[in-house]
């Protein structure tokens, strides 16, 4: 008998492909229909408006506190109005410490409220509480206090793992272990924001001394970040079969990295400075309801792997813990945009080749006692797949530089440089589902300080 689909990743009513929505720019969306519904902080562009949660739906953003104020929720359940009054807040942190099923029922009155089937005075009433996109300001939708980074991705260790060690690309510990590092939560910034070039001590392998200055190996790294709901009292363990109930959601994650700077400093203690620059956010945090149809078993482990620790194991989250979610970057360079090119397509992969889900990330770093808290993000670290194309970050796409890409303007890159404009996208698809998306996360590079 196959294991039995886990309580997050069971469909309902609100991931009917037949359902429509009466905001028209919704239906056939590529990021934004109905089905997905993600959650952000915005507030109305050039306001003094204080910033409150909304949810995406097509081009629009639903305004849920002023929904809630307008009696649009007033047949819904206790549970939706305490969600309902949650989203005044100017983080999600409010809502996540509710718990995952306050997320579901708003959610639901959400698809609800947004179906074309809604009687019209509703309809009329939540068309008040819409903001265009256009005409919006997001912001990081979490107040995170804890950043953990993990190394998911055996394809992006192993060939990271070559460059710098081809006798032994992966450590004895990595097929054992889910590794991470604790990242800087400081200098995680929405889409959007510019990031500068960071400047630091760098040693090549020429060098006699170590010399301060502009990072030259500017990178990024294709993440998903998953944010932990209601987490665990400190002391306390969160296991497998529980872990999926304190993953609230999931949203586009880029990693800056300085490789230079990280090649001389992480040994013997890991990445510092190299990383705690900026780490960028996309604005939407799409819920693990959401992705319910997109939710299947990694990719094979190689033969000869070692099974997941008891603690690492669950029958449910081997046969649905992963994301089939394609992510991708692009890049547009400063000659490219003064030349009206478009960005051009780097690669495109699957979180579906990770190692470990996101039930086992969390279940690990929780398993030594560590207390998760609401909005703590963790992420996947590189997503990366076997063929050369999905590899997700320049360190792998170029071998360190040595293998420059050669883009449409004709430039070349083996690492970015100041006026780079760099986008992570992702989305969901299958048969018998309706598409959905993740917005963008975008940061162009600027010049280090002088």
């Amino acid at each position: 008998m196959p294991p039995a689909r886990p309580r997050f990743a069971t469909l309902d009513e609100t991931h009917d492909p037949a359902r429509v929505s009466w905001v028209a720019s919704a239906n056939g969306h590529a990021d934004f229909p109905i089905q997905n519904l993600p959650f952000g902080v915005f507030r109305r562009a050039g306001s003094n408006e204080a910033p409150r949660v909304g949810v995406a739906i097509g081009d629009a953003i639903v305004d849920v506190a002023a929904c809630h104020a307008a009696d649009c929720f007033a047949e819904e359940s206790e549970r939706v109005h305490r969600a309902a009054r949650a989203c005044a807040a100017p983080s999600l942190n409010t809502l996540m410490a509710l718990g995952a099923e306050a997320r579901i029922a708003l959610r639901g009155a959400l698809s609800r409220l947004l179906d074309e089937s809604e009687p019209v005075h509703l309809r009329q009433t939540a068309q008040h509480a819409l903001v265009p996109q256009a005409e919006a300001e997001l912001f990081l939708p979490v107040q995170v206090g804890d950043y953990t980074d993990f190394y998911a991705s055996v394809h992006h260790a192993s060939n990271v793992g070559a460059l710098f060690r081809p006798d032994q690309p992966l450590l004895p510990n990595y097929k054992w272990v889910p590794i991470g590092y604790h990242g800087r939560a400081s200098s995680l910034v929405v889409s959007e924001t510019p990031v500068r070039r960071p400047r630091g001590q760098r040693k090549g392998p020429n060098d006699a001394v170590p010399t301060v200055g502009p990072s030259r190996s500017l990178d990024y790294e294709l993440e998903l970040g998953a944010f932990v709901g209601t987490g665990n009292a400190l002391g306390s363990t969160i296991a497998m079969p529980d872990a999926e109930t304190h993953l609230w959601g999931v949203c586009l994650l880029n990693d800056w990295s300085a490789r230079d700077i990280q090649a001389w400093e992480y040994q013997p203690l890991g990445p510092f400075l190299a990383k705690n620059f900026a780490s960028t956010l996309g604005a939407w945090v799409v819920t693990m309801e959401a992705l319910a149809p997109f939710r299947t078993a990694l990719a094979p482990r190689a033969e000869g792997d070692p099974a997941p620790l008891p603690y690492l194991a669950a029958e449910s989250d081997a046969a649905f813990g992963a994301l089939d979610v394609t992510v991708e970057v692009w890049l547009r360079t400063a000659a490219m945009r003064a030349q009206g090119l478009p960005a051009t397509r780097l690669s495109q992969g699957s979180a579906r080749d990770l190692y470990w889900t996101f039930a086992q990330m969390l279940a690990h770093h929780a398993s030594s006692g560590c207390n998760l808290r609401p909005g703590d993000l963790l992420g996947s670290g590189t997503i990366s797949g076997p063929a050369p194309d999905s590899r997700g970050c320049l360190l792998e796409l170029t071998r360190r530089a040595s293998e420059p890409l050669t883009l449409p303007s004709g430039e070349t890159r083996g690492f970015l440089e100041d006026g780079d404009e760099l986008t992570l996208t992702a989305f969901a698809a299958r048969d018998g589902a309706v598409r959905i998306g993740f917005g963008t996360c975008r940061g162009e590079v600027l010049a280090a300080d002088a």
